[in-house]
């Protein structure tokens, strides 16, 4: 009963100026939908990346050559990744599913007329289970493939849309850099991730791609997939890290000439990242609400101010002070509450929007509108109005009657 006469008497004098309070609840909706939809697109980015950086699996290590030096003076990029590397850390190293050896090239494709230009790998067949791809229609090369140059390719499936259309692939022949390659199987779509696409690539064996296409002798990387373990990669790369100095001949004294990258690292820090950039664009949501509870305390004290002989009246027939502190900061988070509420519209009406104005730009940005997000702003909307609306409504319960009353 008393919180029904609270909001009875609470909405009354809040409708007797409507202006006032739509400018208060103003500042309040503007502040909770900033902080939603910066939280959604914050989220967004951060669901994107790991969607992109997880493809590749967290099991994944990537050995590429690196700075050869010596005492920490580094020279110029080393280029002593082999072919024989690539066997010795898949026959010797412990803890690994599956090994293979990496060249790449950005090549031109052509089939009849058309031409794409597309990023050509040479590698070996188990590069699929690296890199966690599948095979849609047709079928991977062969060991047998690679040791005798085999002249086939699998390609994905933008790369057969762009030469073939609608028309099948397998078994057709496309031409890599002027020689001629069958095609013989297909890759399952995995989807643009921007700085690459999967989708737009062929693979072909690695051997293949050194002596015929590319004429290189070393390898741009190994590519190395762990088995599960509790210990994490750490031992992994400790045996790699031993087997290819030895195998390099390098002294105590001498840096690596070679980085491991730990992909499961590499997703740590892609996770704080966007979790640092969420709480950002949440922090600058915030300011937009800080302002609006300014924008509360204002009208509240001059709300005060205007009704002060009220006050007077009701303190005179028994009011007591925490009744009319009560009062004014029931009003306040009136306010605020109304405007968190109509917020959570506006914020999620953006974050849905965000994408489909981004798409019209030629930009690509993904919004997720999390509940926690709703719920957090929800929540700090109603401590805006208690936060802001507290100092007004003491300053109206301290008020003596006598002086309320004279008030003019």
């Amino acid at each position: 009963m008393m919180m029904w006469m609270l909001a009875k008497v609470g909405a009354k004098a809040l409708l007797a100026n409507k202006l006032r309070t739509f400018l208060a609840v103003l500042g309040i909706i503007i502040g909770v939908g900033a902080v939603i939809s910066m939280l959604a697109l914050g989220a967004g980015t951060r669901d994107n990346i790991m969607k992109q950086v997880s493809t590749m699996g967290t099991n994944l290590l990537i050995v590429r050559p690196g700075l050869a030096g010596r005492r920490g003076v580094m020279s110029d990029v080393s280029q002593t990744m082999t072919l024989d590397d690539a066997e010795a850390v898949a026959s010797t190293v412990s803890g690994i599913e599956w090994v293979s050896p990496v060249v790449s090239s950005n090549l031109q494709l052509k089939y009849f007329n058309k031409n794409a230009q597309t990023s050509t790998y040479g590698v070996a067949p188990s590069y699929l289970k690296v890199r966690n791809f599948e095979i849609e229609r047709g079928r991977n090369f062969t060991d047998n493939e690679v040791e005798r140059m085999a002249r086939v390719a699998v390609i994905g499936p933008t790369t057969a849309e762009n030469l073939f259309g609608m028309d099948e692939p397998l078994g057709e022949t496309i031409k890599i850099k002027g020689v001629n390659f069958q095609a013989i199987g297909v890759l399952k779509a995995k989807g643009d991730q921007g700085w690459s696409n999967p989708d737009d690539q062929a693979l072909i064996p690695v051997t293949t791609a050194m002596k015929q296409i590319l004429g290189v002798e070393r390898l741009r990387e190994i590519d190395v997939l762990t088995a599960p373990s509790d210990a994490g990669n750490a031992p992994v790369v400790a045996e790699i890290t031993t087997l290819l100095r030895q195998r390099h001949r390098l002294t105590p004294e001498q840096d690596n000439d070679f980085n491991v990258h730990d992909q499961a690292e590499m997703i740590n820090m892609a996770s704080s990242f966007a979790m640092t950039m969420s709480i950002l664009l949440g922090s600058l949501g915030g300011i937009s609400l800080l302002v609006g509870g300014i924008g509360i305390m204002n009208i509240m004290l001059v709300t005060v101010a205007e009704r002060t002989r009220e006050i007077g009246l009701r303190k005179a027939i028994g009011a007591r002070e925490r009744d009319i502190r009560n009062q004014f900061l029931f009003e306040s988070v009136m306010v605020s509450g109304c405007g968190g509420i109509l917020g959570v519209g506006l914020g999620v009406g953006v974050a849905l929007l965000i994408p489909f104005l981004a798409k019209l730009s030629g930009a690509s940005f993904t919004t997720l509108v999390e509940w926690n997000s709703i719920v957090v702003a929800l929540g700090v909307s109603v401590a805006v109005g208690i936060f802001f609306g507290y100092y007004p409504a003491s300053r109206a319960a301290r008020l003596d009657p006598v002086e309320a009353l004279r008030h003019e």
